[in-house]
């Protein structure tokens, strides 16, 4: 009878399979075509539902089998994890229906995975494992005991005593944290990951989290909805937020898990990271060529602002819910219109508000560190658009904007908020137009509007710092000004990338102007908003020991007081561009430009009377390094280099080890140095054409990063090539077990016993591997030249990869070019390469010879791209 049965069963089952597979196709196929993602999320989560309950059978369970996660959410991506949770009241007494069931699924082609509970794992993971335990309050029945799933709910909420809605309710916020510490803290990233990234799909999840908690309250309805929509229908009915914000936050999550779903289906796999060529893609879906891809990212931008400012208005109201709050009779009345109670700001008689008066209650947020009641951040984010210019344009209104900017503290807070509600927009339309602007391929990584509020942000954290730029800044009489240009330093990207900044200080004319401005402040904004590139461009691709690119530098400049500030806006502007790009040696470079530029103004020298007067060496110093040197071999050894930066370069003592080294009469000698955040190389030998290439190649295929190179060559061909470099992949110091090898490749290569050719061709495959994860930037090159007194300058801008510089220091021996010094700059996936060069003859580069050099020299990159 059994023999008979069994093929019915399978044949049963396949025949539900198979047409579970083709209705999960035609779904998918259907939501590529669909801008609409809750109708596709509960179709697609009905039908695993149906699907598993179908191949259960109808066999009554003393057991029951819940939905978990997004599928319990019924928010099932294509690709999203299937949880399912077994929950008995005895395990070992079911054990074989389980396997039973779970072997069903995984061979009707359905991947679940799943946990197995008994009621006691409610104690235990509430003691142990707060994320574990948190999961069981997100299930939903999918077949089996009724009675064991209703007692495992009503367990399960009397577990929530009060002790334990704070325990909860901390891990959740402790959570957030360490979520926005791994996936970024701003809703507006670039290539945000629109689940877990700040503003992300998991945002509005947690709020969810809390309501449950604080309510003891489950959303698992048996509604055919989201539970996103199950819960914004709660909230509106518990008028815990207004009728408006619930539109937005539901049309804010149906977007998100839009993309989600596309983001899925594109890929044809799990992913949840929305990078610029998935960007391009999806928005085609809704409608938008490439060239519009800023508009759907800006109505992205605008959906995870909204879903972060709710969920972060949310935690603020639970976090006072678990403190005592102050009674009404503390409250401190600030004016007819404010009152402050404890931390919060609220409304007193709710009457209407001008913009005037808005601009007045943020100016009040920042002075008292506090936060706005929900009711009043409600009033002001519906309030927006209801103004008109003319509301915007009172006189009033600059007046408390300026007030803002003169905060002791919380001016970059402040405007974040102002920002993130709407306001900032409202009063200067041209910062609006900021929000949500993209700059993919360079190394921003958040939008420009976030950027410019992270500068500020990033200047006032250096209040009370001992640092040389805490103590400049600690020292400005006034920070308006300088605030007033991080404002505007970007303004004009949206209309031209490339000339942005001249563009940029003829609209912050224009705008201090309007907001009555005097002329002088207005000429030092222009200037800094002018010049905002020229100090990191110096101090970062240009010989600090040039005695013309430092007189170039501060000719600029009227005063010191100019110098201050633009030191100030480079390192803001510098350090809120992406949390990699501010680096120990940039700062050291930043630096090194500030103190030459200040002791030149200050003392009213030249760049050459600086240079001499700070690098003048007396060989006795350096001889009594050294019992195998004399003051003879010292001065000998200085008077040979024509270089004024070698003595500014190395210590005496260092020197003292050059002159020993090149006495040996070794073919080359290899000397490494622990340095602030990098290893210096230091290589002595006799020079050749090919040299700088064959060294930089060495490197290269000992996966060390070059960072900086510096080229001193004695009068009798000895050259002193220095590098500060890292490892790779770890972008730290080189470990000293490497310095052998390094060392031994070295001295091959020089004598002709290392083909680099070979070496490069046998580590392409590994270096495929190490690319396709590092490098993701495609681009254009481009190559520019620039006069200088006795060099020819050459910037190269590319995308970086592995072995760029071997590749492009190879090329230019090959067409003829001598480099004496060259600066590598990396920003993120790009690269600028400064290279200062002469012909074989030590000439400069002629002008006829500049298109035939950029010519091979972008075939020779674009070889590697």
């Amino acid at each position: 009878m059994t023999d008979v049965q069994l093929p019915k069963k399978m044949n049963a089952i396949n025949i539900v399979t198979e047409d579970f597979h083709q209705r999960k196709k035609q779904l998918f196929d259907e939501q590529l075509k669909q801008v609409d993602s809750f109708n596709f999320n509960v179709a697609y989560s009905l039908l695993v539902e149906e699907f598993i309950r179908k191949i259960a059978g109808s066999k009554r369970y003393k057991f029951v089998l819940t939905s978990s996660g997004s599928f319990s959410r019924r928010e099932l991506s294509p690709f999203s994890d299937i949880d399912i949770i077994f929950i008995a009241t005895a395990v070992e007494e079911n054990e074989a229906d389980i396997a039973n069931l779970i072997k069903t699924f995984w061979d009707s082609g359905i991947e679940v995975s799943h946990t197995i509970r008994d009621f006691s794992d409610i104690e235990k993971y509430l003691q142990t494992d707060l994320h574990t335990f948190t999961q069981f309050f997100e299930t939903r029945y999918l077949l089996g005991s009724n009675q064991v799933y209703k007692k495992w709910n009503h367990q399960l909420l009397a577990s929530l005593t009060d002790e334990v809605k704070v325990k909860l309710l901390n891990a959740l916020f402790e959570d957030i944290d360490l979520r926005y510490e791994k996936y970024g803290d701003s809703p507006k990233v670039l290539e945000p990951n629109v689940k877990l990234s700040a503003g992300g799909l998991r945002d509005f999840q947690a709020v969810e989290w809390m309501y449950i908690f604080k309510n003891s309250r489950l959303l698992n309805k048996q509604n055919e909805t989201t539970q996103a929509e199950e819960f914004i229908n709660t909230i509106l009915k518990d008028k815990i937020t207004s009728k408006e914000e619930c539109r937005r936050l539901l049309e804010s999550y149906n977007l998100l898990l839009v993309i989600r779903n596309l983001l899925h289906i594109n890929a044809n796999h799990k992913t949840d990271w929305f990078e610029f060529k998935s960007q391009i893609e999806i928005a085609k879906t809704f409608g938008y060529e490439k060239d519009d891809l800023t508009k759907f990212m800006r109505k992205y931008f605008q959906a995870s602002n909204a879903l972060n400012r709710f969920s972060k208005s949310m935690i603020k109201k639970y976090t006072d819910e678990l403190q005592k709050p102050l009674p009404s009779s503390l409250a401190i009345n600030i004016d007819d219109d404010f009152k402050l109670t404890g931390k919060i700001i609220s409304h007193r008689n709710k009457n209407e508000l001008s913009f005037s008066d808005i601009l007045r209650v943020f100016y009040y947020r920042g002075l008292y560190s506090a936060r706005f009641e929900e009711s009043l951040r409600i009033y002001i984010i519906e309030k927006v658009a209801s103004f008109n210019h003319r509301d915007v344009s009172e006189i009033s209104s600059s007046v408390f904007f300026r007030e803002i900017l003169k905060l002791p503290k919380n001016v970059g807070q402040t405007l974040s908020v102002m920002n993130e509600l709407g306001i900032l927009g409202a009063y200067m339309p041209e910062f609006n137009e900021l929000n949500g602007f993209l700059q993919h391929g360079v190394y921003h990584c958040y939008t420009t509007d976030e950027h410019t509020l992270m500068t500020i942000k990033n200047l006032e954290e250096l209040n009370n710092s001992a640092s040389k730029l805490g103590i400049i800044y600690n020292r400005l009489p006034t920070r308006e000004i300088l605030f007033l240009a991080l404002l505007f330093h970007d303004i004009a990207k949206p209309i031209d990338i490339a000339g942005h900044e001249i563009i940029g200080a003829e609209m912050a004319s224009s705008i201090m102007h309007r907001m009555g401005y005097s002329e002088e402040e207005i000429e030092t904004v222009s200037f800094l908003v002018k010049n905002h590139l020229l100090m990191e461009q110096i101090a970062f691709r240009r010989n600090l020991n040039d005695p013309e690119t430092l007189n170039n530098f501060t000719s600029i400049f009227n005063n010191i007081e100019e110098l201050n500030l633009l030191y100030l806006l480079t390192y803001a502007d510098l350090s809120a561009v992406n949390p990699a790009i501010w680096t120990n040696w940039k700062n050291d470079l930043l630096e090194e430009l500030y103190k030459k530029s200040y002791a030149m103004l200050e003392t009213q020298i030249s760049g050459e009377e600086l240079l001499i007067s700070s690098t003048s060496v007396v060989p006795e110093d350096i001889s009594q390094h050294s019992e195998s040197i004399t003051e003879h071999h010292a001065k000998e050894h200085i008077e040979s280099i024509n270089d004024l930066g070698y003595v500014s370069q190395f210590s005496v003592k260092e020197i003292a080890n050059h002159i020993e080294e090149i006495k040996k009469g070794t073919s080359l000698s290899v000397i490494f140095k622990d340095l602030n955040g990098f290893t210096n190389i230091t290589i002595i030998t006799k020079d050749f054409p090919s040299l700088l290439s064959k060294i930089c190649g060495v490197l290269a295929i000992n996966d060390v990063n070059i960072h900086d190179a510096k080229i001193f060559t004695r009068k009798d061909g000895i050259v002193i090539d220095t590098f500060n470099v890292t490892e790779f992949r770890t972008h730290q110091k080189v470990p000293e077990s490497k310095y052998q090898k390094i060392e031994i490749d070295l001295k091959r290569v020089v004598v002709g016993l290392l083909q680099l050719s070979k070496e490069f061709a046998s580590m392409k495959s590994k270096w495929w591997r190490i690319e396709s994860k590092l490098f993701k930037r495609t681009g254009s090159v481009k190559i520019i030249f620039e006069k200088h007194e006795k060099y020819t300058i050459i910037d190269v801008y590319s995308p970086d990869r592995l072995g760029f510089l071997f590749q492009v220091t190879s090329k230019m021996n090959e067409v003829g070019l001598n480099i004496y010094f060259a600066k590598i700059s990396t920003r993120g996936d790009d690269i600028v390469d400064s290279f200062y060069v002469l012909d074989r003859n030590d000439k400069k580069i002629s002008p006829n010879d500049e298109e035939f050099i950029i010519s091979e020299l972008t075939e020779a990159i674009t070889q590697i791209l």
